[in-house]
């Protein structure tokens, strides 16, 4: 019986281990930027790694007042490339962490 005590205690040892390293995984990612582009970078959107919104450039070349739908477009095609950068590392940098583990 006391080597399967021993063994849990190993064991919890190492999850809080990979807790801790979870942990200062992500907060690296969080300190982290992603910058998502649209047509040659006329429109550019940047991101902490919680998905947070740093900054949003829109070049004046693309702006027309008669044509808000294109910039809307790009913006949109800005964010949306800055969020997959971003679950691109989460995964990355967090998957090995969370790879079988359920709901994950």
């Amino acid at each position: 019986m006391r080597g399967g005590m021993g063994n849990m205690q190993g064991m919890m040892k190492k999850m809080q281990k990979m807790q801790k390293e979870m942990a200062q995984a992500q907060e690296e990612l969080n300190a982290t930027e992603f910058t998502g582009t649209a047509n040659n970078d006329l429109v550019t959107a940047t991101f902490t790694g919680d998905k947070k919104l740093q900054k949003i450039s829109i070049k004046e070349e693309i702006v027309d007042p008669d044509d808000v739908e294109m910039i809307e477009d790009l913006v949109l095609l800005a964010v949306n490339d800055a969020l997959d950068k971003v679950d691109a590392a989460t995964e990355s940098k967090l998957g090995k962490y969370t790879k079988g583990l359920p709901g994950m």
